[in-house]
């Protein structure tokens, strides 16, 4: 329990980076945002997508437009603002600076040694 209540928690902190990245490739609708997250094991719950969306939006992070759909009402689509594209520069840095500490701090001091006598 308290291994999945960590893990649950690892994964919320990184939603809201993960849809940013997402929506800055192009126009995207909520359910194709929903797969990918999925996809990646990063979505659990799908009704935690929705509070997210708007709270990027409200942030001026994404917008949304409207689009006719073929097969019944239009659909909502979302594309980050230039100001999420800022926001999403540096929360990749951010990201690359968490990924190399943790890697350093979980690592195996021995295994560093030899990565740097191999890098010299």
């Amino acid at each position: 329990m308290i291994v999945e209540n960590t893990q649950t928690q690892m994964r919320k902190g990184i939603l809201e980076y993960c849809i940013l990245s997402i929506i800055s490739r192009g126009e995207i609708y909520a359910s194709d945002i929903i797969g990918e997250l999925k996809a990646a094991r990063l979505l659990v719950v799908e009704g935690t997508l929705y509070p997210l969306l708007t709270r990027l939006k409200n942030n001026e992070l994404l917008s949304y437009i409207w689009k006719e759909s073929s097969s019944g009402p239009p659909r909502k689509y979302y594309q980050i603002t230039p100001a999420g594209t800022d926001v999403l520069k540096a929360l990749d840095d951010t990201w690359n600076e968490l990924v190399f500490a943790v890697n350093r701090s979980t690592a195996n001091p021995q295994k560093m040694e030899e990565q740097k006598d191999i890098n010299l």
